[in-house]
């Protein structure tokens, strides 16, 4: 018989998240190049700055792109204009405020405005992992006390652990209760999970 025995086991540990990540940016049209870029980079510039004003940190705010094309008419064929864009990475460490970070938008930037993304993050998923490796380790326990009882046998001093790396927080299908936003968003829950796998000696 062999000399240990192995088992994996999986925990899962669950939050509410507490940053909500918006990706907002501005699109203006113009006839020319210039005009479509100076348009744009003034509109930015009223977006960071109305995130800026509703307390967001300058270290939350990073722009991921910017850049100009052309447009045409229906063949195809003429150039008729120009559209400018740039976007806004933004995180909001107060869920309860971002619609009205959204409405502040708005009104920064009028119908230029636009809202591609929003995510929903935990700042810190450290201690929701160490609650998930908590009860990964219980659920392989559990295992290998079942099977040791079944066999007759006893456990030992643990031999192996292994920590298998799994994806980051993910957001749960079914939502749970969440302390109250603004409306613009419901929070749900984020869950973390762990897996092990531990071989355990036999006494």
């Amino acid at each position: 018989m062999s000399s240990h025995i192995e088992v994996s086991g999986t925990g899962q540990a669950s939050g509410v998240p507490d940053v909500v990540r918006l990706r907002v940016g501005v699109r203006c049209e113009a006839d020319d190049v210039s005009t479509a870029l100076s348009d744009t980079t003034r509109r930015s510039a009223g977006l960071a700055q109305a995130a800026r004003d509703h307390g967001v940190e300058p270290s939350d705010l990073r722009t991921t792109d910017t850049g100009v094309q052309p447009r045409h008419d229906r063949e195809g064929t003429t150039v008729v204009g120009y559209t400018a864009y740039q976007n806004l990475s933004v995180a909001v460490r107060d869920p309860g405020r971002a619609g009205s970070l959204v409405a502040a938008f708005a009104g920064a930037v009028g119908d230029a405005l636009t809202v591609d993304h929003l995510g929903l993050e935990l700042a810190d998923p450290a201690p929701l992992l160490a609650r998930a490796r908590d009860a990964a380790f219980a659920d392989a326990r559990g295992k290998a006390e079942q099977y040791a009882a079944l066999a007759g046998r006893e456990l030992g001093k643990v031999r192996t652990l292994t920590d298998v790396v799994q994806g980051g927080p993910q957001p749960r299908m079914a939502l749970m209760a969440a302390r109250a936003t603004d409306g613009f968003v419901e929070l749900g829950e984020n869950t973390v999970t762990a897996t092990v796998v531990v071989r355990w000696d036999w006494k």
